[in-house]
């Protein structure tokens, strides 16, 4: 952290935020793919106290993983197993390779422990990703993999479901669980498909099509997780937990990121997007808590948002989340922190 913090951070932050962050992606892809890469990844982590916890049927090798959007087109998800993440969500993935919105379009606020993305889901598209997804399926692994789905930005609401599925077919054989992802700010009406127009319609079906990819692909069924905004209502809450429970889904991811602007300056009020990081913490446990509350117990919780040290992940564990996931926290604390987070929590 010492080393990061004082002088690889100071490097990174002189250069654009989305340049740094695939210029790290390249750096550890290089590192992983290398021959002796696994060993020098494990000295970076230190000891990562293993704390295996079942969740849906999967075994997760302790209950800290990276959040979709740090491996959007699965570059380096062995790497980041290797740092000592228990589970890495890969993703969001679309039908076809998307550019996503214009450039720049990720700014730091390392003060407040934040950042704010308007990315618009920029991928490969899922079949360019598949070989990749193919070469992880063949490692002996005790890793969970996930995968977020997503769909194309100029593709209809009512014509979503057919994105969704999409990549699922592709992905179904190759991945652990399955995120549904309808909670980005970055992708123009995204946020409606949590509502009762489009909810259970959406998740019924492709419940439905996991049964029918599970019997062709003769695999077993993979567990659904739906990813909500941190920004969504309690009613809004409701519904997609209602709807959650009725078709079978096994939880809930919470949370995307916040078009709320907690605590930033004023340069970073006027930025359009989504905000994650610290300032994000204190909502998201309260949407894990209400989730809790709501489902009875019922659907698994993933926590995400805030995360930086192993205080904020206890925070999420005792809110009522089994696993938690992080993204931004790794930006300010470096490669490092996997490993940290797990000592602290162990101790």
């Amino acid at each position: 952290m010492r080393l990061y913090a004082r002088l690889v951070y100071p490097l990174l932050s002189l250069i654009d935020a989305e340049v740094a962050h695939n210029l790290t992606i390249g750096m550890l892809q290089n590192v992983q793919d290398w021959g002796s890469g696994q060993s020098l990844l494990g000295r970076v982590a230190g000891d990562c106290p293993s704390s295996p916890v079942f969740v849906s049927g999967i075994k997760f090798p302790n209950r800290l993983g990276v959040a979709a959007g740090f491996d959007k087109d699965v570059r380096v998800a062995a790497g980041l197993a290797h740092l000592g993440f228990g589970h890495i969500e890969v993703g969001t993935l679309t039908p076809r390779p998307q550019e996503g919105n214009p450039k720049p379009r990720v700014f730091r606020y390392k003060q407040q422990g934040a950042l704010i993305n308007r990315m618009g889901f920029p991928n490969c598209g899922v079949r360019a990703a598949l070989p990749r997804l193919r070469e992880i399926d063949a490692l002996e692994r005790d890793w969970v993999l996930g995968v977020s789905l997503g769909k194309q930005k100029e593709t209809p609401l009512n014509n979503a479901v057919d994105d969704y599925i999409e990549v699922m077919q592709f992905v179904y054989p190759y991945c652990d669980y399955l995120a549904v992802n309808i909670s980005s700010p970055n992708t123009p009406g995204l946020r409606e498909l949590q509502t009762k127009q489009y909810i259970a319609d959406l998740l019924g079906k492709l419940k439905e099509e996991g049964r029918v990819q599970a019997t062709q692909k003769e695999v077993s069924e993979k567990p659904f997780f739906v990813k909500i905004a941190p920004d969504i209502d309690e009613d809004g809450l409701k519904d997609v937990i209602g709807a959650s429970l009725d078709v079978g889904v096994a939880g809930i991811i919470a949370t995307n990121t916040t078009r709320g602007r907690q605590s930033l300056p004023a340069e970073g009020q006027k930025e359009e997007g989504g905000m994650s990081g610290s300032p994000l913490h204190t909502r998201s446990i309260e949407v894990v808590k209400q989730v809790k509350e709501l489902a009875d117990g019922k659907l698994e919780i993933i926590g995400v948002g805030g995360i930086r040290n192993g205080q904020d992940a206890q925070n999420m564990l005792d809110a009522g989340a089994t696993v938690v996931q992080m993204y931004t926290g790794m930006v300010y604390e470096g490669p490092r922190v996997a490993g940290r987070i797990l000592r602290e929590l162990k101790a």
